[in-house]
């Protein structure tokens, strides 16, 4: 529900098109390249794919990056000998995002990392295999009373020493 801007998250068109291009090379650089063939590679690759909003803005005759685009909305990797996938809206066990259901049925992580909520839960997911963590929420807006986060290790296949960390508001 909310956008922000950067004027260089991952990639810079000011490297391009210069830090004021005109009116000209700002419209053909949005046209030609982020409108379609950037924003087409970008949400191949896994990056959210925020079209039909454009990937680029000008404020104040400057180019800024919609920055949605610059972070995936899944992040799946390996960590020493740990399947990790981390997400925003994942549910837990037993009550898992539908749109997710079905991956996490074909190809469960060892580790399940995803947010929202904003409620502290780290439980198993014995049907999956697989550790469901939430940190809960370390912004200071929202109707959290107490900041929480994890912090934990891998050592090869082991996920080990968890700690909650509690931070006051």
């Amino acid at each position: 529900s909310k956008t922000f801007f950067g004027n260089m998250p991952d990639w810079n068109p000011a490297e391009i098109i210069g830090v004021r291009p005109s009116p000209l090379a700002f419209s053909l650089y949005r046209w030609l390249i982020t409108d379609d063939v950037w924003a087409t590679q970008r949400a191949e690759f896994g990056y959210r794919d925020v079209r039909p909003h454009p990937l680029i803005v000008g404020f104040c005759g400057q180019p800024y990056v919609d920055i949605r685009a610059s972070f995936p909305l899944h992040q799946r990797f390996n960590c020493e000998g740990v399947s990790v996938w981390i997400t925003h809206i994942g549910g837990y066990p037993g009550r898992y995002n539908r749109a997710l259901l079905s991956e996490l049925n074909k190809n469960p992580p060892r580790l399940f990392i995803c947010g929202h909520s904003h409620i502290l839960k780290v439980m198993p997911d014995k049907k999956r295999k697989l550790l469901h963590m939430n940190p809960g929420a370390i912004g200071k807006h929202g109707f959290h009373t107490v900041r929480t986060m994890l912090r934990f290790q891998i050592d090869g296949k082991e996920i080990q020493h968890l700690e909650v960390i509690e931070i006051p508001r």
